[in-house]
């Protein structure tokens, strides 16, 4: 897991740095200014960004809203040693991830970062988010409908055990398959596929 640190403060940054290395499961780049990291960022993304919110010129709402605007679906948690209900509450309009108030334990920064991981199936390969999104996404339809397991099978022609494996991502959908699951939702596979962010 690739992880970006933007702090202006070079004590914070080594810190969490030697803290993620320790964990034996990150890769760290730490950015003492918001062009130094958009620049990285264009030559490789990161996974996650630690984003302090308060750095001088430049705010953490402006690059918030900078790299959401570049990269749509990147996990961004706000880190502040400023923590105020009403700027949490302005910190989650800004579509971020999470919000981290300083000082914080190592044990809150190891949940939200595993938080996170969950929730952008990071770290997977490709076909396993593939996977994941697909199935989620083909139970999302069949529950919009208020369908059963057992009413898909029968407008699709695919057993119950095999529509069950392929919501829970343990499989994906052949092309037969996925036709089939398509036609019974009035969908075109590009309309499915293009729905989960892959």
């Amino acid at each position: 897991m690739e992880v970006a640190v933007l702090d202006d403060d070079v004590d914070f940054r080594n810190y969490i740095e030697d803290l993620l290395r320790d964990e034996g499961m990150y890769a760290v780049r730490t950015f003492a200014t918001a062009d130094e990291l958009f620049a990285s960022a264009e030559s490789r993304l990161p996974d996650i960004v630690l984003l302090d919110m308060k750095m001088g010129a430049v705010t953490g709402e402006q690059v918030v809203e900078r790299l959401l605007a570049r990269w749509p679906d990147l996990c961004i948690i706000v880190v502040t040693g400023y923590p105020s209900l009403e700027n949490m509450r302005a910190t989650f309009k800004l579509k971020v991830f999470d919000y981290l108030a300083k000082p914080f334990s190592l044990a809150q920064l190891r949940q939200i970062l595993q938080n996170a991981i969950q929730q952008f199936s990071l770290g997977r390969a490709p076909q396993d988010r593939l996977r994941e999104r697909l199935g989620h996404r083909i139970k999302l339809l069949r529950v919009e409908r208020d369908w059963s397991l057992k009413d898909l099978a029968a407008v699709t022609k695919l057993s119950v055990s095999q529509i069950s494996s392929i919501e829970r991502g343990a499989n994906l959908p052949s092309i037969e398959s996925l036709l089939a699951i398509c036609r019974a939702f009035n969908r075109k596979p590009s309309e499915i596929l293009s729905s989960i962010d892959f």
